[in-house]
């Protein structure tokens, strides 16, 4: 089992670049599929679920050819098999836009119920419900949802609450449906905008992205494209936080600071020197920071997938600190493991309340979930003395050479995998 050693005290300094948005790029990679022709896609993050989704491309038929690390190209014109096989579904929770890529083109697909974090419940009522709006019959028949369409066609859709997952599902099947569609109360994120970017560029007829409503015009086919995945916002806004929690001075370069607004908004309110440049920003913080409330909310709100590193952050704080859970009710399992280093953490339902503490000492503590195990990791970095944090599995999934980065910003980790690693670390001067 991999874990991450960390030796902390050391303020984070330095520049660091960020790679391609996971969250995008797996959807565009599902969205490849929709064309007979080739499609080359570049700024692909080198994480886990790239590969992993990749693979349960290839199993159905198409041709992937992994031109170098962060750039694929994919021929779809020889996909045989419409049913995705549970062993990928399992490990990624985004293999179910296969749904919406496969149901648009060929009016059928399987897929297996999705797995992933472990973070609360994410129904995905409003991704079938959307699939019936547009002449689908859906079901669950063993464990997989089975959707066909003889008459795939446009129709106007409400979502009941605001999902990412459906907004882009159903974008991608009724870019190829009969007739006109309108998504309302759609996500408006980043990456959802990316995509529908992306069926753009391959001939679909997308207008709205990035606002509540959702127009689309259906078309026969779409054409291969050449394109580039948006920056990851997430993996920026954790090195921010990173820079703050070590009183540290980092340029994050490759982002788009108009999708940080919200994290530099509280970066800012909690004492921290943010200054944004064209495609990078810098954050430094010199003194103790201070204390803040903040409740997740979808884009442009704070997002839920910088909660835990905010939390960490605010742990370190000076005085009493709310954070407020609203997307997701098992987002604070990192709690337990943030008290083990010394933090003051009382979790009571959706609200976990922080009362920050002058230091974190070194402990081992294991990542539950995909950000929550970053938030540990930039704990680590803050902590008096050595940290050691398990099942950074998770992690993998979502950062690219995560130790590597912080290393050249003058972090002291290594990723090991036995206790021989961690005890040669820990004689280390």
């Amino acid at each position: 089992m991999e874990q991450y050693v960390i030796r902390g005290g050391n303020p984070l300094v330095g520049e660091v670049e960020i790679g391609g948005a996971k969250n995008a790029a797996l959807a565009i990679l599902t969205a490849a599929t929709m064309t007979d022709e080739t499609v080359l896609i570049e700024n692909l993050p080198d994480v886990s679920d790239i590969n992993v989704l990749l693979e349960a491309i290839a199993e159905i038929g198409a041709t992937v050819d992994r031109i170098d690390r962060h750039t694929v190209r994919i021929n779809a014109a020889t996909i045989g098999d419409l049913s995705v096989d549970y062993e990928y579904i399992k490990k990624i929770r985004a293999s179910y836009y296969l749904l919406g890529a496969l149901l648009g083109k060929y009016k059928r697909a399987e897929v297996p119920l999705p797995g992933g974090c472990n973070i609360g419940s994410r129904p995905i009522d409003q991704h079938l419900k959307g699939f019936r709006a547009l002449g689908a019959e859906v079901s669950i028949r063993h464990g997989a949802i089975v959707a066909s369409a003889a008459d795939l066609h446009g129709s106007h859709i409400f979502l009941d609450m605001v999902s990412v997952g459906a907004t882009i599902n159903i974008m991608m099947a009724a870019s190829m449906a009969r007739g006109n569609t309108t998504i309302e109360n759609a996500a408006k994120e980043p990456h959802v905008v990316d995509v529908a970017n992306f069926l753009n560029s391959m001939g679909a007829n997308i207008k709205g992205a990035g606002t509540d409503v959702i127009r689309i015009k259906g078309v026969d086919t779409l054409h291969g494209t050449s394109y580039a995945v948006v920056p990851d916002m997430i993996e920026a806004g954790t090195y921010m936080f990173a820079a703050a929690a070590t009183k540290g001075d980092v340029l994050i370069k490759n982002v788009i600071p108009k999708h940080l607004e919200a994290t530099t908004a509280k970066l800012e309110e909690i004492g921290c020197d943010v200054e944004e440049f064209d495609d990078s920003i810098r954050v430094s913080a010199s003194k103790r920071l201070g204390r803040t409330h903040v409740k997740t909310q979808p884009y442009p709100g704070y997002p839920t997938d910088m909660q835990p590193q905010i939390a960490v952050t605010l742990a370190l704080a000076n005085g009493t600190s709310i954070v407020t859970e609203s997307i997701f009710e098992n987002r604070f399992k990192y709690a337990d493991e943030l008290a083990r280093m010394g933090a003051c953490i009382k979790v009571e339902g959706n609200t976990a309340i922080i009362d920050g503490v002058e230091k974190f000492t070194g402990a081992e503590v294991s990542a539950p979930d995909l950000r929550a195990g970053a938030a540990l990791v930039i704990a680590g970095l803050a902590a008096e003395g050595v940290t050691v944090v398990d099942d950074i599995v998770y992690i993998l999934r979502g950062y690219e050479d995560f130790d590597g980065k912080l290393r050249g910003l003058g972090a002291e980790i290594e990723r090991v995998n036995n206790a021989k690693d961690i005890q040669k670390f820990r004689l280390r001067a």
